[in-house]
């Protein structure tokens, strides 16, 4: 393929033209490439065919064999005007081959409105040097159209409102130089469609309302130039569809509004420029869409109002670049970005999500979970492993953000307590004491699971120390104090705990051999128990005034007592300068 000439000269000889197939010409057009310096590149000879004994093979209903012609301002709008026919009138084709042809104009290379009646049609190896290229309202014939290894020098090219069959539609390895490529409303057709390492150059790309059907998409390699790439409400069937290391520069690139089908759509390794990446209200029925190791620029990405509910959107290793990042009001499945770079604002207020896995992911700016207008629902959330140096914006209570970590079932509990250690420092960064408090809590309960359970694990003898360690943890630090994160439940705790001692004080001397000495056995109960609560008080706060002392098993019931009011009164001084301290 002769595709980096700067000029070209083309000379009609008489001599004759035998083509591979054994077809003869009676003129052969001599071709010469030049570059810049007019240094000849390549010199090519093909079967020179007149445009006007084409029009008669249309006139005849004969198959049209354009291979290693070279064919010069080819118009079927000249063809109608020439016929009398009206200019939209279809025209009928009874077959079409230009495999390694030329085809040059001075204005448009024009097959618009034909209709291929043979099974398929080929231009494979073509070069369309000079002039625009229509191929619009065209109807491509009952199975395969191939368009592989095309040259279109003037990249305006025209494919809108065509139809293709039911085979293979390839453009593999194409070349479009500058100009507007339009395949609006195109239908391809149930086969696959191939635009792999195809070059579509500077210019805009369209595939509005394109109609995919079911066959297998791919437009792996393939290379848009500087332009806005539109994909605008096209469709998708239940075939697999590829951009993967499909490089889009700097123009905006829209997948507003596609329905995606059913298939798997990978984005893996592509590059997309500086230009806005939209996907806005786009669906997936069922399957998943993946961008591994996917780069993108510095534009807006926008994956709002995205309908992929029972189907899954998977980001891992990605560095999102500049420009903010949008899933607002989305329905996904599993939306995962593991280990990626959230560099720039990241707003993850879905409407719907099943599991959103965040895990190993280096936060440097804001990720927004913050309900606004609508409610935001997650079901499960992975932060595992995250680096935050930035800030999540979150909710405990709006967001459920202990339900959201705590029933996930595949992570470790020593994972669960990492979160929530996360969330407690991001709470406490922010601001959110209360929220703080209990991320705290969480945090510290979980660790104390996991550190009995893998005690368990490592030896089942462990369960005869490490058991009786938890129960004391639980009681001591978390029900009694919530781990000095409430200065009312320590009071509490306290007041309960002096009740208790009093309690009894006033019950051991009826069933052993003890007493305190300041209280009367002869008095009533209710005395007794009144006169107990003083002394038990004077114990508990270790005052001590001297009036009273214990005799007997109660002495060492007192010991107990004013350590466990030394330590409540700790706790409680603790749990009381956190709060006001804050």
């Amino acid at each position: 393929m002769i595709t980096n000439f700067y000029s070209y000269k083309v000379k009609i000889r008489n001599n004759q033209f035998v083509a591979e197939d054994g077809r003869v010409f009676e003129n052969t057009a001599s071709i010469s490439f030049f570059d810049e310096n007019k240094k000849e590149l390549a010199f090519k000879e093909y079967g020179y065919i007149d445009t006007e004994d084409i029009f008669k093979l249309i006139d005849n209903n004969e198959a049209i064999n354009l291979n290693n012609c070279y064919i010069e301002n080819f118009s079927l709008s000249i063809y109608r005007n020439s016929r009398n026919i009206d200019k939209d009138n279809i025209v009928k084709i009874k077959s079409l081959s230009a495999e390694n042809s030329i085809f040059e104009s001075s204005i448009l290379n024009d097959f618009s409105f034909a209709k291929i009646e043979s099974e398929n049609i080929s231009f494979k190896h073509s070069h369309f040097i000079n002039g625009a290229v229509d191929f619009s309202n065209c109807d491509f014939g009952y199975k395969e159209a191939d368009f592989s290894y095309c040259f279109f020098n003037n990249g305006n090219v025209d494919f809108k409102n065509s139809t293709f069959g039911t085979g293979e539609v390839t453009f593999k390895n194409s070349i479009f130089k500058t100009g507007i490529k339009d395949f609006q409303y195109v239908d391809f057709g149930e086969g696959e469609i191939i635009f792999v390492n195809t070059e579509f150059g500077d210019g805009d790309v369209s595939f509005i309302n394109t109609n995919f059907n079911s066959g297998h998409v791919s437009f792996k390699i393939a290379r848009f130039g500087n332009g806005k790439i539109d994909l605008h409400f096209a469709k998708f069937g239940s075939g697999d569809i590829s951009f993967e290391r499909t490089e889009f520069q700097n123009g905006k690139v829209d997948f507003r509004k596609v329905e995606f089908g059913s298939g798997k759509i990978n984005f893996n390794r592509a590059v997309f420029g500086s230009g806005e990446v939209s996907f806005e209200g786009s669906s997936l029925s069922k399957g998943k869409m993946s961008f591994k190791k996917t780069e993108f620029g510095s534009g807006f990405k926008g994956f709002d109002l995205l309908e992929f509910e029972n189907s899954d959107l998977l980001f891992e290793g990605i560095d999102f670049g500049e420009g903010n990042v949008s899933f607002n009001n989305s329905k996904i499945h599993t939306l995962s970005l593991s280990s990626c770079h959230l560099d720039n604002y990241f707003d993850f207020r879905l409407s719907h999500c099943s599991y959103l896995d965040l895990s190993d992911t280096i936060v440097r700016d804001i990720i927004d979970f913050l309900p606004y207008d609508f409610d935001v629902k997650i079901k499960h959330i992975n932060l595992s492993g995250m680096r935050l140096i930035g800030r999540i914006d979150i909710d405990w209570f709006k967001n459920s953000v202990y339900d959201t970590i705590s029933t996930l079932s595949h992570t470790s509990l020593r994972a669960k307590a990492e979160q929530f250690r996360i969330l407690k420092e991001n709470f406490g960064g922010i601001g959110q004491y209360n929220q703080e408090d209990l991320a705290y809590i969480e945090f510290k309960r979980y660790e104390q699971k996991a550190e009995l359970d893998e005690a368990l694990k490592s030896n089942k003898a462990n369960a005869l120390i490490h058991y009786p360690i938890y129960g004391f943890k639980w009681l001591m630090f978390d029900k009694v104090g919530l781990y000095a994160t409430s200065p009312a439940r320590v009071l509490t705790s306290t007041i309960i705990t002096y009740f208790i001692f009093s309690v009894i004080h006033t019950i051991l001397p009826y069933v052993m051999e003890t007493s305190i000495n300041c209280i009367d056995p002869a008095t009533s109960f209710i005395s007794r128990f009144l006169n107990t609560m003083y002394y038990s008080a004077i114990t508990f706060f270790t005052i001590g005034y001297g009036d009273c002392s214990p005799v007997g098993f109660l002495r060492f019931v007192a010991s107990f007592q004013g350590f466990f009011g030394v330590f409540m009164m700790s706790y409680f001084t603790v749990a009381f300068a956190r709060k006001i301290l804050r």
